[in-house]
């Protein structure tokens, strides 16, 4: 028999009722009155420049040939612009949580250590203890860091066997980002002591303001890239990894998948790029506004607030510890009346029971229909 691997924290809860977690999100999915608040996913793309471009690509064909094993000159190139990367190495992938999982599996030894913050992305966390003695967990749910890991938090924890630093950037799920101070100073550190900044730039676009940590540090930082959010290609699973050269040709010489990245979302992504700025403003200003609509409608009850507002993200976190209401219990409230939202347990198991994750690049009538019956969930819960 084989011994299970496991992971060293838990990242999916499945819910009463269902066996496994891939039965929930398959119930979810077949939902087609579902309300897609859970898993910050944009469907707001009204254009078909993406839609087009991937349907030509079907209609001639072109998916009966393998693409190049390392992606598209054309989309590498586009990629590197959108950065303004241009002299770093690139290498396309089957989305942002493949890079991440292979820009710790190429650096980390097993004496090494990962800093993160909590909350944050909690998959991070399981794919650095799959590499690494330790991941140190660094909490920043507090306005005195600003719910972001700060360079002063950094020095307080790292130490010598220090080797990656996670920079979610906006950060999931609180939507807090990074000034060009905090990032010029986080290089420092990298570059000083020979770490490796894994910067996530998933959520970049959705941002007031964005820095580059490449940009300081090109010889220590790892940029993790998707088309997931803004470009709302999140089930075509492509994104990229850029680096210096070494990085990438060292990760190269561990991939699996040497056969290429699905040929029709490289098509897609290279259209999203190519048409950014026909629909980039449409998608980030109604996202922005649906945020407004949200926390008016927050802040109306007692006991509830917005933890970092405006979120640079298109997500954000709703505290709820003063009602006494479980965010777990919130979320299934929720999900029955059709809004699918996220627990924050699925981003901290030391803070998730505060907080109810929600993302909103929706469209704006949905968003009205979640202000709705969030008011109903807080009453009925309270009440309960």
């Amino acid at each position: 028999m084989f011994k299970e691997k496991k992971y060293g924290r838990t990242v999916k809860n499945i819910p009463n009722g269902f066996d496994s977690a891939n039965d929930f999100f398959e119930h979810l999915f077949n939902n087609k009155d579902m309300i897609w608040m859970g898993q910050n996913t944009n469907h707001l793309h009204k254009k078909d420049y993406i839609y087009n471009e991937m349907v030509e690509c079907l209609r001639s064909r072109q998916y009966s040939k393998y693409p190049p094993s390392e992606g598209f000159s054309k989309l590498k190139n586009l990629i590197l612009d959108d950065l303004n990367l241009k002299d770093s190495d690139i290498l396309i992938s089957s989305g942002g949580t493949d890079s991440l999982y292979l820009a710790m599996n190429v650096i980390l030894e097993p004496h090494h250590n990962v800093v993160t913050p909590d909350p944050g992305y909690l998959i991070i966390d399981n794919f650095a203890s799959r590499f690494a003695n330790e991941v140190i967990q660094i909490p920043i749910y507090n306005s005195e860091c600003g719910y972001k890991l700060t360079p002063k938090l950094l020095k307080e924890n790292m130490n010598e066997n220090t080797k990656i630093i996670v920079l979610i950037d906006p950060l999931n799920p609180l939507g807090t980002a990074y000034t060009s101070k905090e990032i010029e100073e986080f290089a420092k550190i990298a570059t000083h002591n020979d770490i490796y900044l894994i910067h996530d730039v998933t959520y970049k676009d959705f941002a007031r303001e964005h820095y580059s940590i490449a940009k300081y540090a090109p010889s220590n930082s790892i940029t993790i890239y998707s088309f997931s959010k803004i470009f709302g290609m999140a089930g075509l699973r492509i994104g990229a990894m850029v680096s210096n050269h070494e990085v990438i040709s060292a990760v190269k010489s561990i991939i699996i998948n040497d056969l290429g990245t699905n040929i029709i979302a490289q098509a897609g992504a290279i259209a999203g790029l190519k048409s950014k700025d026909k629909w980039l403003d449409y998608i980030v200003n109604t996202t922005r506004n649906n945020q407004k609509l949200i926390k008016s409608m927050i802040d109306t009850i007692d006991d509830v607030f917005i933890v970092n507002y405006p979120s640079d993200g298109n997500m954000l976190a709703i505290d709820i510890e003063k009602t006494g209401i479980n965010s777990e219990e919130l979320a299934e409230y929720l999900l029955d009346k059709n809004i699918f939202t996220r627990s924050g347990n699925y981003t901290s198991s030391r803070f998730g029971d505060k907080y109810l994750r929600i993302s909103f690049s929706i469209p704006e009538e949905e968003v009205i229909i979640f202000n709705q019956e969030f008011l109903k969930a807080i009453k009925a819960l309270k009440n309960k």
